[in-house]
Parts: structure tokens; sequence; C-alpha cells
């Protein structure tokens, strides 16, 4: 069993706070063996309620099973975790989830639900480094209104949309980028329909009752907010990538000849980026085209759930050139924001604005026109660099979001702004070299800005980080290296956010 590393300085002052005790009314540090409850939080900048501390989890198994008549699901979640500290409670996140049973260590164990916490007392203290299963059974109900959720119904079943925030609207987990953990799936499913998860199909089970189900195992870990779980009658395509990946795209039955055109492109999109990025990371990769014609059914249009791209199947039915650079910026986040996921959702940048560079690129490459009419890199970074300072008034710094502009265009093509300061300044060999270094010693965890700036110092051999924190922390733009004529526009009363038009990967500065 693995247990990986994560970055939890916020949490970790946390850890103390709740470790005190209160004894005649004054407050003394608790023995350092000494069991409490765990933090509820892991002090996340953005999102600070999400998470908890007190263990990490090394591996989910998730088992759903899902009734087309009532359209509810039956689940249970296998967590394997290891404790970090000493606890008498310890706590999930979950919301919307009907908790049946709780049992740790095969012991049953009492739960309560407040807010979007499932508290677990276990029916003794855990000690610090044990490691312990936690099984939760429950039932959902895809279509209830809650306040965020990641389930999106379909006609014919469902699919999830995890990020940010919403993966425990679909299972109890410890919501957060930088718990990475392995994943296993089975999704049993009525006759005509078919169950899909992340990473490669391991089993397929015939029952009794005709129903059938689908195994699944995730290779490498994943967070949270990339895990998809999709019901529906589906068609299964495989196709062959570079180096003999194994592509296979989840289809609509109905749709999967008029969807051909957009599947065929991913192998020349993945061997473009390996390119530049080296091999792709995980063990397989495909789109999934969700069978929903809903406009409202989610507000974007794809999302990068690891090993398998949710889109709307509308939007893949354009031609190349309206699409492909959209395909490009999902596709790049297969190595960042999944190989290497952002420690905090403060540091989304380095997902958006890596994945927008990338597609950015891939477009000019090709003289296709972006959403202004521009052509190339240089025309567009000169636009969005004299949007700097009113961004920054309007929307903060690049690496310094809060949840109402999380996913505005700051993080998006300000991160790409950023990223072309930065090669301007030591070239693209150099900036090159650090791309791949940064995924290299980060692969399969998580990473934060402070990360990114300490490699780019590393192996550009000058130390980065005055050049690079005013451009991601900085409330003015600063000058772009080689472009001294470049100007930044006054900043103007407060405008209206610039949220990507269509969601959360809308992906509009490509399109």
């Amino acid at each position: 069993m693995r247990y990986r590393s994560r970055v939890t300085a916020p949490a970790a002052a946390l850890i103390g706070t709740a470790a005190a005790l209160t004894v005649g009314g004054t407050a003394h540090a608790a023995p350092k063996d000494a069991a409490a409850p765990g933090p509820e939080t892991l002090g996340d900048p953005v999102f600070p309620s999400l998470g908890n501390d007190g263990y990490r989890v090394a591996a989910y198994h998730l088992d759903l099973s899902y009734d087309a008549t009532t359209r509810l699901v039956d689940a249970k979640a296998t967590l394997k975790i290891r404790t970090t500290q000493a606890l008498t409670r310890l706590s999930l996140d979950a919301l919307g989830l009907d908790i049946r049973t709780v049992r740790v260590g095969g012991r049953t164990a009492a739960f309560e639900q407040a807010d979007e916490k499932l508290r677990i007392t276990p029916a003794r203290p855990l000690p610090a480094k044990a490691r312990v299963t936690i099984c939760v059974e429950y039932g959902a109900d895809p279509s209830r209104a809650l306040a965020h959720t990641a389930w999106v119904v379909t006609p014919d079943g469902f699919a999830i949309c995890p990020q940010p925030n919403s993966a425990h609207t679909v299972f109890p987990c410890n919501d957060h980028p930088s718990d990475k953990a392995d994943f296993t799936f089975r999704v049993t499913v009525p006759a005509g329909l078919r169950g899909v998860a992340n990473g490669l199909l391991t089993g397929v089970e015939t029952l009794a009752d005709g129903r059938t189900a689908y195994s699944y195992r995730s290779r490498e870990p994943m967070a949270t907010e990339l895990a998809q779980i999709t019901v529906g009658d589906y068609v299964v395509k495989d196709r062959q990538g570079p180096h003999g990946l194994p592509l296979r795209d989840v289809v609509p039955a109905a749709r999967a000849t008029a969807l051909e055109p957009a599947l065929a492109l991913t192998p020349g999109l993945v061997d473009w980026l390996e390119q530049r990025l080296g091999a792709f990371p995980f063990e397989t990769y495909g789109l999934l085209p969700c069978n929903s014609d809903d406009p409202n059914a989610f507000d974007f249009t794809g999302l990068e759930t690891q090993t398998l791209t949710l889109y709307k199947p509308n939007f893949l039915l354009q031609e190349e050139k309206k699409i492909g650079s959209h395909m490009m910026h999902e596709l790049v986040h297969s190595w960042f924001g999944n190989m290497v996921s952002p420690a905090t959702w403060s540091d989304l940048w380095l997902n958006e604005g890596h994945a927008d560079f990338y597609g950015l690129l891939y477009r000019y490459e090709r003289g296709w026109a972006d959403s202004l009419g521009l052509t190339t890199m240089e025309a567009r970074m000169k636009d969005t660099y004299a949007r700097g300072d009113q961004w920054r008034h309007d929307s903060g710094p690049v690496a310094a979001p809060n949840a109402a502009n999380l996913f505005d265009s700051q993080r998006y093509l300000g991160g790409v702004l950023v990223l072309y300061a930065f090669r301007e300044l030591v070239g693209e060999d150099t900036f090159h070299a650090v791309e791949r270094a940064f995924l290299d010693r980060h692969r399969g965890s998580s990473a934060t800005t402070e990360d990114y700036i300490a490699v780019a110092s590393d192996v550009s051999g000058q130390d980065q980080s005055g050049f690079l924190r005013d451009w991601l922390y900085g409330t003015k733009t600063p000058r772009m290296p080689g472009h001294p004529d470049w100007t930044v526009t006054p900043v103007s009363a407060t405008l209206a956010p610039h949220r990507r038009t269509s969601g959360y990967h809308d992906n509009s500065a490509t399109l």
C-alpha cells in the first residue's frame, strides 16, 4: 500500500489548535500522542472548508449500482487510510448522500452529517500511523437539488463533473487535490446500459438478475475532482495512439458515426503534445461526449476527468478548426492538472494557464484565427498584456483567486501571459527544460506555485522568484521582457468578472 505525501502547510497549524485540551478553564497543549478529533479543513485559501486532516487516503474503491426505473444509486465507498495523528473522530466530505452505515476497521462506527461533513466516531480511538479501512454504505439521487453537485443527469443515466468541490456529492471522500489516491470502481447497470469509469476495464460480470457489473482500475494516483463515473447507452470505440497508447472513446450509441471525425483527431493531438511534454502519463486516454443536449446540464464545454475527458456532444460535431485547440487544451490537463495536481485551488493557474498556452500554440501553428481574429501568439499576448492591470484590479493577481473568480480569464489567459513572459525572459530552450523538469519532479503528486518557481530557478540557473512572483502576485502588470513598446491600458471602473463565457472549461481563448 502506498501512502503519498501532500502539501498541507496551512493545516499543520490547525492540527495543533485542534489538539489543545482545556483543563480548569486554561488551554494546554495535548500530549503529542493524545487522540483528538481530526481537523475538518486543509486550510485551502479558496475553499477553506474543503478537505479534512488527521489522515491521508491511500485508495478508494467505489461500488455503485444504478436503477434505471427509480433513477437512484445504491453505493458503497471503501477507503483505505493512514492516520497522521491519533484520532477520536475523523471526517469526510459528503453532501446530499443518504448515509446508511459506517464501519471503521470492520466495526460499526457512530456518525453524523453536519453541513458538508460526515463525522465518524470509531468504536475506539485510532492511533497515529495506523492503516485503517473505512466502509460507507449510502444512497444517492442524482437529480437531487443541492447547493452544488457533480451529478449530470442524462436521458439514459448520468455522468459526473466533480471539479472543483463537488466529488463529495457522489461519494464520501477527502475532497481536495492535495490528497491523491488510487481508485478502483465497480459500476452495476441494467441490461442495455454500460457503466464506465476512469482507467482500464478490468472485468465484466453478468449477474443472475441480468444486470452487468463493470470493473475499472486507475493505475496512477488521482485527485477526487478528476473522478469520472458514467452510465448510459454507450459504445466504446478503441483505437491506437502514438507508441501503442490505448485510446478508448465512450460514445452515445446513436451518435457514434457523427462523432467519429472528432474522435479521430486524438492520436495526432497526443503526438504533438508528447513532443513537447514527454510521454503520455496515463494508461489510456479518450473522450466521453456526455449523452445530454440539455444546455443547462453543465456549464462548460469540456472537463479533464482523468483518462476520459468529458464533453458536450454537440461541441464535437463542429469542424476541426473550431474544436482542435480546445481538444488540445483538455489533453494538456493530462500533464498539468492530472499527473501534477494543484496543491491548493489558488494554484489553478498552473492547470489552466498551461492548457491555454499549448492550446493557443497549437491553434496558431495551423493558422487558425482565435476568437479575436488574431493568428499569432505575440498578437494575442500583446492584447492580453494591455488588459493586465484591469484584470488584476477586477479579479486579483493570477495566483490569488477566490471562489467567485476562480475560473475567470485571469487564471487562463492571465496564466498564459505569465508563461509567455517567462519564456521571453529565459528563451525557448530553457523554458521547455523547466516545463519538463517540473512535470518530472512532481509526477503523481500535487505541486504549488512555489514549487514551479523553485524548479524555474533551479533549471535556469538564476533566482526567478522575484520575476515570477511579480507576475503572479503583483497588483500591477510588470514590463514584458523583449517588448518595451507594449503598454497596459489604464484601469477603468470595476467591470463584470472576466468569466469564461461557457463556464469553467470553455477555453474561449482558443475557440
